[in-house]
């Protein structure tokens, strides 16, 4: 069974999200060992400069840093990083799982990630070239493991 770390900055406060993401936590129990770490989000100003930013994303590296597991697979989602279709990421776990069986995923603050994340990162992921907010993120990068994996089982979810 494939352990996942998810690794996410901030919490979810709406009640809507935490159904979700609830609801495919659900759905993966039976596919895998899920694990959701939230981390502090660095406070930054109303209209943070460049040096701001550099600082905060710094510091949430070296929390994040801490909470990934030494041999795990560390995916991290970024704007640079590549797209996978639903099967490309079904194979991609499929290795991982008989690699090591665990798999770190990364999803940064609205600032994003340091680059010692990045550089940390085996895969750097892009879910779409459009944004969309870390709250939603979550349950999308969820339902697209979920699917993944429903594809690796033969579960007749991906059509």
């Amino acid at each position: 069974m494939l352990h996942i770390r998810l690794i996410a900055l901030g919490n979810l406060k709406e009640s809507y999200w935490r159904a979700a993401l609830a609801e495919y936590e659900k759905r993966l129990a039976t596919m895998a060992k899920l694990e959701i770490i939230e981390l502090k989000e660095y406070r930054l100003p109303e209209n943070p400069s460049p040096a701001e930013i550099k600082t905060a994303l710094d510091k949430e590296a070296q929390a994040i840093l801490a909470a990934i597991p030494s041999r795990s697979y560390v995916a991290a989602l970024c704007v640079e990083g590549g797209q996978l279709s639903s099967e490309e990421l079904s194979d991609k776990l499929s290795t991982i799982m008989q690699q090591s069986g665990h798999l770190t995923l990364i999803i940064g603050s609205s600032h994003g990630l340091s680059d010692s994340v990045k550089k940390a990162a085996a895969l750097r992921l892009s879910v779409s070239k459009l944004t969309f907010p870390h709250q939603m993120m979550r349950v999308l990068l969820l339902e697209t493991v979920y699917r993944s994996l429903s594809i690796l089982q033969g579960i007749k979810y991906h059509k």
